[in-house]
Formats: structure tokens, C-alpha cells, sequence
């Protein structure tokens, strides 16, 4: 299993991700989160084809895609980390931490 925990910043949620190999060649996803729209996403992506998910040819992922339909904030990193997720169970991609630090710097506008 591969776990990826995500505060998303300044709303102020977060989300626990978990990503389980089915032996198939599927990747199921329980994802628990305190955002309503984070939430429905995750009762929308039970399972994934990882091959999918890591590849924008075709139609993309599907995590993306229902992110479009779903996520009313398109700068939300929970995606993100679900890919990420998967990416990493699949053993498509190593587990190692990925950041965004946001800083405003110069005069007050």
C-alpha cells in the first residue's frame, strides 16, 4: 500500500490518499478527506488503471478528468497526489516527496 498525505493550503483541507495494488494490474484507491468535493471525487475513483493515469495520450487520466468535473479550485494538489499515489504503488515512479511552497514577495499591491 502507498499512502499520501496532502494539506492543500489555504482552504485548509486535508486528504489521506491510499493507493493498493490489486495484483491485476489495477490500482484501487480509498481516499478520505474533510473537503465535500475532495469526498465525491473519491466515491467517483475506486479503482485506476495506472498505465492511464501516468500518460496524458488518449484521454488522459481519469483522475483529471473527474478533478474537471468534481474540484471547484483547479490549483487543488489532491490530483496531484493521487497520481502520485498510484504512480508509486504501480512502481511506475519512487516514493519521494513532492512540494510547492508559495511565497509573495516584494510591495504590498
Amino acid at each position: 500500500m502507498t499512502r499520501v498525505d496532502i494539506f492543500s493550503g489555504a482552504c485548509g483541507s486535508s486528504t489521506v490518499i491510499e493507493a493498493i495494488a490489486d495484483g491485476g494490474g489495477r490500482i484501487g484507491l480509498r481516499i478520505k478527506s474533510d473537503c465535500r468535493a475532495v469526498q465525491e471525487l473519491g466515491g467517483d475513483l475506486l479503482e485506476v488503471d495506472p498505465f492511464q493515469e501516468i500518460s496524458f495520450r488518449g484521454e488522459g487520466p481519469l483522475t483529471l478528468r473527474l478533478a474537471q468535473q468534481l474540484l471547484p479550485h483547479p490549483a487543488c494538489p489532491v490530483p496531484v497526489g493521487i497520481i502520485k499515489a498510484v504512480e508509486v504503488e504501480s512502481g511506475l515512479a519512487l516514493p519521494a516527496d513532492a512540494t510547492i511552497k508559495v511565497s509573495k514577495e516584494g510591495p504590498e499591491q
